[in-house]
């Protein structure tokens, strides 16, 4: 009877255990803060969203004030359309604000920053963003400054320029 109890209680202890993972990897990837949050969707379109995904979150002054939920390409201009849930709590939101794609840190993910503008006229559901700042891409900052460095001429490769004798000075011998 004794290790029928003890087998049990093991039994328990790894179901719990399995629990307690399964809502730590909800809690650590977001999803468990979304299940009730309602909002307003507001669009931006960017020329380049880098490595931006569904699910990135949205911020102002680095507080978590959304997420992106939807990217899209729009036929016409061709470019990337970002729709972004804002949660119902910042509804002042200036319609002149600014929406930027960031990095955190060096190797960390991309989200979207907005900076506030000073309009009277607030952002409301369905709104555009309409100045936005698109990703910095690391590869293309590479690129320009090995490109730019190549560009350089050479210490090597410089014109010589001609150098003159320096003058003798009156009354001193030269050999």
């Amino acid at each position: 009877m004794r290790t029928r109890s003890a087998e049990f209680s093991v039994g328990i202890f790894t179901i719990l255990t399995i629990i307690a993972f399964f809502f730590l990897a909800l809690r650590v990837s977001g999803l468990l803060n979304e299940v009730h949050k309602s909002g307003y969707t507001i669009t931006a379109h960017f020329q380049n969203i880098g490595g931006l995904t569904p699910r990135a979150k949205v911020t102002l002054s680095g507080v978590v004030i959304g997420r992106v939920t939807n990217i899209s390409i729009d036929p016409k201009r061709l470019d990337a359309v970002v729709t972004m849930q804002i949660n119902d709590s910042m509804k002042e939101i200036p319609t002149d604000s600014t929406a930027s794609i960031l990095t955190e840190g060096l190797i960390g993910g991309q989200y979207i920053g907005i900076s506030l503008g000073a309009d009277d006229t607030m952002l409301k559901n369905g709104s555009e963003v309409d100045q936005t700042q698109s990703a910095l891409v690391l590869e293309d900052l590479i690129s320009k400054f090995l490109f730019s460095k190549a560009t350089e001429p050479t210490p090597a490769a410089a014109t010589p320029t001609a150098t003159s004798p320096t003058p003798a000075v009156a009354g001193s011998a030269q050999f």
